[in-house]
């Protein structure tokens, strides 16, 4: 198992950061870390790679305890904190040079991983004289420059335009499949795109861990519906398989479903059975998005 967390907390003064978070990771997955911002997602990155202690609680990777050996275990790890920590008076590769002699790594290995980001047209330059999307190919090819067993990103495609995006998550997905990837980030999007699995936690507490393919199997629709006079929020709730409704104004309405079958059909037939016109009609199954909102709000 690449990793192990069991029972962690962390509190900061009167703040507790983390509650008790356990999960673990196998290699060959790549983990969409989520939260709204104080959830606890980069302390928690920050214990699994050795920079802080916990409270309480225990932590394994590649089977290192990460607290007693915290040298060792930063060994197999590459790391990709949130705020780029790089030297920017240095020439990327001098930069990635040093970075090998820190890691003992042979520095036939730079070119390759400067290829493998994309990086090779700006090698040349002054850390400095990079965009911020650049910068971060940087600090990337730093994480992975002695290839670890697990990689730790936080918001790694931050600054990235939408062509980097692309690239950056292909190679995500490529290093997720001999290695175990952790990273957090707000888009959802590019969960959807490159994860096997979502943890989100909000306040401290791991509110969902589930497979990505269980999450797109969820059956829940959400129909926004306008008729064109009012009704009786008693009709409503005799539709089949209405799990929730909402009087958004008027006569509009979001009715949530639980079913694998499409209910529009059925909106169309309650509203002719009630003699109602459809003035409008929307629907959406639940995405992750949806899904993080309704967690997290």
């Amino acid at each position: 198992m690449s990793i192990k967390v069991t029972s962690v907390s962390k509190t900061y003064k009167n703040q507790k950061a983390l509650d008790k978070v356990s999960f673990s990771a196998d290699k060959g997955q790549v983990i969409g870390f989520l939260g709204p911002n104080g959830a606890g997602k980069s302390t928690m990155m920050k214990i699994l790679t050795g920079f802080i202690k916990p409270d309480e609680g225990a932590v394994f990777v590649d089977e290192i305890d990460v607290l007693q050996n915290p040298l060792e275990a930063q060994k197999v790890i590459g790391y990709l904190p949130e705020h780029n920590p790089l030297y920017t008076d240095m020439y990327v590769r001098e930069y990635l040079q040093f970075q090998a002699s820190v890691f003992k790594v042979d520095k036939s290995k730079i070119k390759s991983c400067i290829e493998k980001v994309g990086l090779t047209s700006e090698a040349h330059k002054k850390i400095n004289q990079l965009s911020k999307g650049y910068q971060q190919r940087v600090g990337l090819a730093a994480a992975i420059l002695h290839n670890p067993k697990v990689l730790i990103l936080d918001e790694p495609t931050t600054g990235l335009d939408p062509n980097q995006l692309v690239e950056i998550r292909a190679l995500i997905k490529e290093l997720g499949k001999e290695k175990t990837v952790l990273f957090s980030t707000h888009i959802m999007q590019e969960v959807e795109a490159v994860c096997d699995r979502v943890l989100i936690i909000k306040k401290g507490v791991i509110l969902i861990d589930k497979k990505l393919d269980e999450l797109k199997e969820n059956h829940q629709q959400i129909i926004a519906v306008t008729f064109d006079n009012k009704i009786e929020e008693q009709l409503i709730n005799r539709l089949p398989n209405v799990i929730s409704y909402k009087n958004n104004y008027d006569n509009t309405w979001s009715i949530t479903f639980e079913s694998e079958q499409d209910m529009r059909p059925v909106i169309f037939d309650f509203a002719q059975e009630n003699s109602l016109k459809i003035l409008s009609l929307n629907t959406q199954n639940k995405n992750l998005e949806t899904l993080f909102r309704e967690v997290t709000a």
